[in-house]
């Protein structure tokens, strides 16, 4: 194994290793996890200890189709090739392992993108394409649903308020504007499900899954049927749950003989991939926070929980049927800065360059505020029809400037979230930082631990999502003992200059006069108590 290095951690020393291992350094048993996100699929071999074998495991980038008027979607056909030419290429690579053709591995864990959904005749065969959850044109029905029924009655039960990403809007959305190929649709379900329906031949939904879908009651660990009688569904119309340890294993022949080296060994359902990254991170007990930055972005925590009333402006899903997790989501993040970039013609100047020039300029010191919802908001106010917002440019405001103010926005964001999560934190708790949004800027992550005034701790697993799904896995068949038993890999610590901090006090109050006086104007708010800042 590679070389540990020593990194301080909120108490005290910690041995840092590597997330990653050679093929000769590994231990027995090795899992598959695939990652399916919303631009990339990945397949990685995992070893007993949830390190990342070096060199087994494939990469496809993919873009959804953009529409006009806010849909976000994807032939589902299409993604399952995408996700079954994806473990093709493995698996390939996989023959490096020890047992050539069969190697040792015990079974299939799966993370995925949460809320997207799609539609599926009699004979299984998906007749919509996968709507994914970043599709807004269901805004105007979530916002009609929150009218005919109380939004924190459906908050209560569900763990959600309604809101475009999830389920009933969507499908409330696709009845009004399409009512003949919405009657045709049998069966509601995830990407996740449509996969292992090709692969086994059954709809299995994972708990993780369900939780997310704005039908599912997390508390009671079953479908929501006074939820489901309000968008007018039956359980029918939704995949039976699946138990926590359940592995199919009995694949169509075409399958089995395409892959041999999975076909008698257990396939974990799908479980929601913000789940998979807190545990994938190490963040599975009470005092840790998971903060993930990607394009989008959301701190959680996630701990063994059975009933919870999640405070208002956050969400309440699970990773499986023992772990809760509660959090909040912003629908922007890495995307902020990528933005920037494009929009003031940065993209040709190297990354060491801009973070120089980041870091050039002082905290709050441009006296802009930036409401950062291009794509609406999530948390904590869960705004849809909000949208971004610079204020108090002057002939003199550059480029770097609007970027280092979007990027503190985003900062602000993440500290109101915190704010909520307190209550459920002990007082001596930690903040995890991963995804490629921020890790890959010091200068960011260091803002971080800035604004929210307490130690940001970089995650040294490179892809914390596929980690997850490798742990759930090797937990639910039997190849360990807990989710709390895996090695936690830690990076760099950034502690918080409390000067900046004070600084950014200052901008919290400012940015949340703005962002009061935004939503205030959006009277078709689905949740307009959370105004506040």
């Amino acid at each position: 194994m590679r070389q540990a290095q020593i990194a301080r951690t909120f108490n005290g020393l910690y041995d840092v290793m590597m997330a990653t291992r050679t093929a000769g350094d590994s231990r027995l048993p090795y899992v598959l996890a695939l990652d399916v996100g919303t631009s990339s699929v990945r397949a990685v071999c995992y070893d007993a200890d949830g390190y990342a074998i070096e060199g087994i495991d494939a990469r496809t980038q993919y873009q959804m189709d953009l529409k006009p008027d806010g849909g976000v979607e994807i032939d589902a056909e299409r993604l399952v090739e995408i996700i079954c030419t994806t473990i093709d290429q493995c698996l390939i690579r996989a023959r490096a392992l020890p047992g050539g053709r069969r190697p040792a591995i015990c079974g299939v864990g799966y993370s995925n993108f949460w809320h997207a959904m799609l539609g599926v005749d009699k004979m299984g065969q998906a007749i919509t394409p996968l709507y994914s959850w970043n599709d807004t044109r269901s805004s105007e029905d979530a916002t009609s649903l929150a009218a005919r029924v109380d939004p924190q009655w459906i908050h209560r039960r569900t763990g959600v308020i309604p809101h475009a990403s999830y389920y009933p809007a969507k499908i409330l959305w696709l009845r009004r504007t399409n009512p003949s190929l919405a009657s045709n649709v049998h069966r509601w379900v995830s990407i996740g499900e449509y996969l292992y329906s090709r692969v086994f031949g059954q709809f299995v939904c994972s708990v993780s899954m369900a939780s997310g879908t704005g039908l599912f009651n997390p508390s009671e660990i079953r479908w929501d049927e006074e939820m489901l009688e309000v968008v007018g569904l039956s359980v029918d119309q939704l995949s039976p749950l699946g138990e926590d340890n359940q592995g199919l294993t009995r694949m169509h022949d075409h399958y089995a003989k395409r892959w041999p080296e999975l076909s008698e060994i257990p396939w974990l359902p799908a479980a929601g991939d913000g789940a998979c990254s807190n545990i994938g991170s190490g963040c599975v007990t009470r005092d840790s926070v998971a903060l993930n930055v990607g394009t989008s972005g959301a701190m959680r925590i996630c701990w063994q929980e059975e009933r919870l009333e999640a405070p208002r402006g956050l969400w309440f899903y699970r990773a499986n049927s023992r772990y809760a997790l509660l959090g909040g989501a912003l629908s922007n993040g890495g995307d902020v800065f990528a933005w920037c970039r494009r929009s003031f013609k940065l993209q040709n100047i190297d990354d060491d360059s801009i973070e120089a020039r980041i870091a050039g300029v002082r905290p709050d010191e441009h006296g802009l505020t930036v409401l950062p919802f291009f794509s609406g908001e999530r948390s904590t106010g869960w705004h849809d029809s909000a949208r971004a917002s610079i204020i108090g440019l002057g002939l003199g405001t550059t480029g770097i400037e609007i970027m280092r103010a979007s990027l503190e926005s985003v900062c602000y964001r993440f500290a109101s979230i915190y704010e909520l999560l307190r209550s459920r934190l002990p007082e001596k708790n930690r903040i995890i930082a991963s995804g490629g949004g921020i890790l890959n800027s010091e200068v960011w992550t260091q803002m971080m631990a800035d604004v929210m005034g307490v130690p940001v701790i970089a995650s040294a697993v490179p892809e914390a999502s596929s980690r997850g799904a490798a742990m759930l896995a090797l937990a639910a068949f039997g190849h360990a003992s807990s989710l709390e038993s895996f090695p936690i890999p830690l990076g760099k610590v950034y502690d918080p200059d409390l000067t900046s901090h004070e600084i950014y006090l200052t901008g919290r109050i400012r940015h949340g006069k703005f962002y009061n006086l935004l939503v205030d104007g959006k009277t078709d708010s689905i949740n307009q108590g959370e105004r506040k800042e």
